[in-house]
């Protein structure tokens, strides 16, 4: 066993069971442990803290994850059962030295996380989607489903919502693509964001939605509520809910979008589109007066993303393709694609403009595509190259803004 385990089984040894022990007299019994320990065998003080605050963490909060929690240069951890522990900083993958001291341990910081976010996990539901307090994504799957123990992934978010100028800063996309957008978000252009696993859509979504006017009524729909809108008075965030244990109270993306329909929405944002409620998304949202609607959705480029829409429409609504993407044509206005490259960094790589269906097909604009240039200290170098001019500006005449 290691020191960190023997500490523990003495913290146990010396905790009540039967009654709840507060903060302090978990820390009153980890500080009299520690003492303890430093007379058998010399511990630094800075080795005492490390152990206290581990050990506090194991009984308290989320046992190993916590310091990679509090950790703002990590941005995904893995816990792969109880051993193999992942997290990404940097956009590269490391592997920490720390391991639950057991199944049931992390079962219970598993709960603890599933619990707190109003959802259930086990055998007989062995998958869920959840959140923590500060808006970090979970997922979880469990045996008999995850053959090798307990398996949680945590996508974490900065403490502070990135800016679109951060994203300048951080050569996402250029200054003069981001003034484009500003120009499209604010007269109430329809945008879809796609791109794959972690190319930033959420992030790329949530700077988007600064640029609405702060005077707008907006409706935020999700499955786990990630967005974080600032300086909106009149702001809706509505969260999808699961079953409970007896199959029922399930409330869908598509029961919250047909009900935000109903509450005087100027913009309603759904964080991402996954199957049939799209249909209510593009023909009773995006078709029915809610100009200014935005979304996002997993894609591999944006003729990609059109594909998929077509696909998730239909598992909807019986209506034949051609009516499907008419549908699509006349509600969409703008496509923002985003990836991530090799070096780990995340671009915008185009922006596709909807030109309406015509021959079978919905045709499509480039007005920026990303161009690479070649590498600089291990790093892509290339940027946002306007390539097309809108055009369709009819919206953005109705709404009086001139420098798009």
């Amino acid at each position: 066993m290691t020191r960190t385990e023997i500490l523990y089984e003495q913290v146990m040894l010396r905790l009540d069971m039967t009654k709840e022990t507060g903060e302090e007299e978990l820390q009153e019994v980890i500080r009299s442990v520690l003492e303890e320990a430093g007379k058998e065998e010399f511990l630094p003080l800075s080795e005492k803290i490390r152990l206290g605050r581990q050990l506090f963490n194991s009984f308290r909060r989320l046992d190993i994850l916590q310091d990679l929690i509090e950790d703002e240069s990590v941005t995904e951890i893995m816990v792969n059962g109880t051993e193999n522990i992942f997290y990404e900083r940097d956009g590269r993958l490391f592997k920490t030295d720390r391991h639950f001291l057991s199944e049931d341990r992390l079962c219970d910081v598993i709960q603890q996380i599933v619990g707190g976010a109003n959802r259930y996990v086990n055998e007989s539901s062995p998958i869920v989607d959840a959140r923590l307090a500060d808006g970090s994504r979970v997922n979880v799957v469990l045996k008999p489903v995850a053959v090798n123990g307990p398996v949680m992934t945590i996508r974490k978010f900065p403490s502070d919502a990135i800016t679109m100028e951060q994203l300048v800063n951080m050569k996402s996309l250029t200054q003069e693509a981001a003034d484009f957008i500003r120009g499209l978000v604010y007269s109430k252009y329809n945008i879809f964001v796609s791109g794959g696993t972690g190319a930033g859509k959420t992030t790329f979504l949530n700077a988007m939605s600064d640029y609405i006017p702060k005077d707008e009524r907006i409706i935020t729909i999700e499955d786990n509520a990630e967005l974080r809108i600032q300086g909106v008075e009149n702001l809706v965030s509505l969260e999808a809910r699961g079953a409970n244990l007896e199959g029922e109270g399930a409330v869908t993306i598509r029961d919250l979008i047909k009900s935000a329909l109903r509450m005087r929405p100027d913009r309603i944002i759904v964080g991402e589109v996954r199957g049939d409620e799209t249909v209510d998304m593009i023909s009773s949202a995006m078709l029915n007066g809610h100009s200014g609607s935005m979304s996002t959705g997993h894609a591999n480029n944006p003729e990609d993303m059109l594909h998929r829409l077509e696909t998730m429409m239909m598992m909807g609504i019986d209506l034949p393709l051609p009516a499907i993407q008419r549908q699509l044509a006349s509600a969409l206005d703008i496509i923002i694609h985003l990836g991530r490259l090799r070096d780990k960094s995340r671009r915008v790589l185009r922006i596709e403009e909807i030109l309406g269906y015509s021959e079978g097909r919905i045709n499509t604009k480039t007005l920026f595509e990303f161009r690479e240039e070649g590498m600089e200290n291990e790093k892509i170098k290339g940027f946002l190259v306007k390539v097309g001019e809108l055009e369709n500006r009819e919206k953005l005449v109705a709404a009086g803004y001139q420098k798009v």
